[in-house]
């Protein structure tokens, strides 16, 4: 099973007294789907997995798991500062998910990269059966290891090992992971802004969470780079830039980029602590601000 094409980082659905709001997640998928976005990936950064509690997360997975199928993809992200709650959390995924992923502990952090792939192997084995996702995300975890260093170390030592998730800007290093045995590892491309970066790299899938926003973007800008138009392509993905730092510049992306999905007709609620949620007044004034950027016409329907 390969995981390709754009996949949407979801976000956790709340209603305003801030409980889980699952009963929106299908007509979330239908949305996804209808915009020809190839699976989610679920309980991550852009879901604030750290603002959920276990239980929550647990049954966002279940509700999730329904929307697996041939065509659309579902990751579950079970990190967590606790080894021992990442593993249950990956046992509990066993037979409703299509790959399960982990970030590296970012309190107390790993002392080696063979204490990483320790940490890694152990969750992997809890569920052995399902393709395995190293979550690379420096920024936010301080693991700032090469990939290829860890594939080569991981090779041996975690059987289910399919790939990364990788949420870095070094594409040098992105593309000597995809060369790793002959390209065996599924390499997934996380920065969005980025995006048309990995391309001449070979990158075939992609994970963020502007791809619940803006899938025919990334559409556009790939289409545009197989055309040979690589001016079309770079001013595309400018677009791609500009849609995140208009929604930054509103008290913060995360929040803000999920208040906006309102505007696009998923409802995904407000955010927990820390993050904004933004109020009618200013999704107003973020849609006015990406039309004169000449976006709306890229956003998703």
């Amino acid at each position: 099973m390969e995981i390709k094409n754009l996949i949407a980082a979801a976000y956790a659905p709340l209603k305003e007294d801030l409980s889980l709001n699952l009963n929106i997640i299908p007509s979330y998928s239908s949305f996804l789907q209808r915009n020809k976005v190839a699976g989610v990936f679920i309980n991550g950064s852009t879901g604030d997995f750290t603002s959920l509690t276990i239980e929550e997360r647990q049954e966002i997975t279940e509700v999730w798991s329904k929307e697996s199928s041939e065509d659309f993809f579902v990751i579950n992200h079970v990190g967590h500062t606790s080894l021992d709650i990442a593993k249950d959390l990956a046992a509990h995924s066993a037979g409703k998910v299509d790959a399960i992923a982990t970030l590296a502990p970012y309190y107390f952090k790993t002392r080696s990269l063979q204490c990483l792939v320790d940490y890694c192997r152990e969750i992997a084995a809890a569920a052995p059966d399902l393709p395995f996702y190293y979550y690379h995300i420096p920024g936010l975890t301080g693991a700032d290891y090469n990939m290829v260093d860890f594939l080569e170390l991981a090779k041996d030592q975690i059987p289910s090992l399919e790939g990364i998730k990788f949420t870095n800007n070094n594409v040098i290093d992105f593309s000597y992971s995809k060369d790793v045995e002959n390209e065996k590892y599924n390499i997934l491309y996380g920065v969005d802004e980025m995006f048309l970066s990995g391309l001449p790299y070979g990158a075939t899938g992609w994970v963020g969470s502007t791809y619940n926003h803006a899938a025919p973007l990334y559409y556009a800008i790939k289409d545009a780079f197989d055309l040979g138009d690589y001016k079309l392509a770079r001013n595309l993905q400018t677009k791609s830039a500009k849609f995140v730092d208009s929604l930054n510049a509103m008290g913060g992306f995360n929040g803000a980029a999920k208040s906006f999905m309102k505007t696009l007709g998923v409802d995904c609620g407000p955010s927990r602590f820390p993050h904004t949620t933004l109020n009618d007044a200013q999704l107003a004034q973020a849609t006015k601000e990406l039309k004169a950027l000449d976006i709306l016409e890229y956003l998703s329907k």
